[in-house]
Parts: C-alpha cells; structure tokens; sequence
C-alpha cells in the first residue's frame, strides 16, 4: 500500500512537470503537492493504525480460540467421569 501512495506521488509530481514544460512550478502546483504528501502521510498513518488494532484483535480472537479449546477440553473430561 505504500508503495501505490509513493507511486501516486511521484506520478502526481510527474505529471505537474510535464505539464509545465519545465518551468517552474507555480505556488499553486506547489501548494497542491503539499496538499498532497499530508494527504498520503496521513493515510500511512491511518493504515498503520489500522493494522496494529487488526493484530491486537487476531490476539484477541487467538485467546477466545484457546479458551474454546480448553472449555471443550474439560466438558469431555467431564463426559468422561460422568460416563455419559
């Protein structure tokens, strides 16, 4: 994913250039570029975060799994004694 923002980026300030012929950019085209670099490092933030609550909530559901496992566990054991 990161690498398709950086791809946009540069093609984004590619194609700004392109369209100058060279010049310099204006302050608007500068300005828009600006806009987008915060753009696309806000949304690496956003995608970092995203992925540190998706590993929190796989742990989350690798203990409710060892939970169920364990509970199941017991009840046979459980079945076991009681001979049923």
């Amino acid at each position: 994913m990161k690498k398709l923002s950086t791809l946009a980026v540069v093609g984004l300030f590619s194609l700004t250039l392109l369209a100058g012929c060279g010049s310099k950019p204006s302050a608007e085209e500068l300005k828009q570029l600006d806009d987008l670099k915060a753009e696309v490092s806000s949304l690496e933030k956003e995608i970092s975060s995203r992925e540190s609550e998706k590993q929190a909530l796989l742990r989350a559901i690798a203990e409710k799994d060892a939970q169920l496992a364990l509970c199941a566990k017991d009840k046979d054991a459980l079945k076991a004694r009681t001979g049923n």
